[in-house]
């Protein structure tokens, strides 16, 4: 197992080193150094910018500058004296608060979902969870966004007469912290997201329960729980391990609609507002690091699949 994920990590290199090149080029196509001059600036000026940005460098020079330390220790263009470093672990707790309660909660109530729906396939109890599940992945994410900003926060509050769930912010300070300035940002999260995963679960429990050791279970006389949890969920932990692994990157790099209108300073809405700024030390430290993580990512999934199905062979 470890010659093999030794092996993975090095095909993964050259596509690593890749991405960093092509972050660095795209970023490069305008030049960055005019969004920080007036228009009628002197080429004295237009040089000391370039040279206090490291720009006067070389790109071979930047590039492996980039390479050996991601940007990390660089200062940001928007806010000199704080580094790439600095907000990104200043950003990394926040989009936590909202991602990890959001998957860990999405995961459990879709498995729930999709093996009750398959086990009472055709069946109002079934139609039902399928309807809901469509519902929750139509309507836009935006849509519930709003709605649960207006009724949930601004009515509700104003209805109690204190402030229950906070419309935008972030403050850890504050007692009941979470419930103010997370519950519903996580709320949302689950509910569109468990709109996807019940029907891809439901779709998994489907296919598993046509196989014969779930007909043979079921002729031994097994109860239904044990043919669920034992058998089945066993089984079909391979697609359940792929779902959860594709959206765990995710957890760092937070959910961007939610950071930015819930004003939550997580990655997604720093790496925004970097975009905005045309702050590119974060941009490249941001990218260099979701990338990163993607190919950890995929590595990990292929490790998993044989500790949780030994049939898997890593060969």
């Amino acid at each position: 197992m470890l010659a093999f994920a030794i092996r993975r990590l090095l095909l993964n290199i050259p596509i690593y080193l890749g991405i960093l090149l092509l972050v660095m080029g795209a970023l490069r196509v305008n030049d960055p150094i005019h969004f920080r001059l007036s228009k009628n600036a002197t080429p004295e000026e237009y040089q000391a910018v370039k040279e206090s940005l490291g720009l006067d460098k070389s790109l071979l020079v930047q590039y492996w500058r980039f390479l050996t330390t991601l940007d990390l220790d660089t200062e940001s263009w928007d806010t000199p004296g704080i580094t790439v470093g600095e907000k990104l672990g200043d950003a990394v707790w926040p989009s936590l608060a909202i991602t990890l309660p959001a998957l860990i909660l999405t995961s459990l109530l879709s498995v729930v979902i999709g093996l009750v729906s398959a086990f009472r396939r055709g069946t109002s109890i079934d139609r039902g969870l399928v309807f809901f599940a469509v519902v929750g992945m139509s309507v836009s994410f935006l849509v519930y966004i709003v709605i649960l900003q207006y009724f949930a926060a601004f009515r509700l509050n104003e209805w109690m007469g204190k402030t229950l769930f906070a419309i935008q912010g972030y403050d850890p300070t504050q007692p009941g912290w979470w419930i103010k300035f997370c519950m519903l940002p996580v709320a949302i999260s689950t509910i569109v997201a468990m709109g996807y995963d019940t029907r891809y679960y439901r779709t998994v429990m489907v296919e598993e329960t046509t196989k014969d050791y779930i007909r043979t279970a079921r002729s031994k006389g097994l109860p239904e729980r044990t043919v669920l949890f034992k058998h089945m969920l066993r089984n079909a932990m391979v697609s359940v391990v792929t779902r959860i692994m594709i959206t765990l990157p995710f957890l760092v790099t937070g959910s961007f609609l939610l950071e930015v209108y819930f004003n939550i300073p997580g990655m997604g809405k720093v790496l925004i507002s970097a975009i905005t700024a045309k702050d590119f030390p974060v941009i490249q430290g941001f990218t260099a690091v979701f990338a990163l993580l993607f190919i950890a990512t995929n590595i990990l999934t292929d490790i998993l699949y044989a500790v949780v199905d030994p049939r898997v062979r890593l060969s």
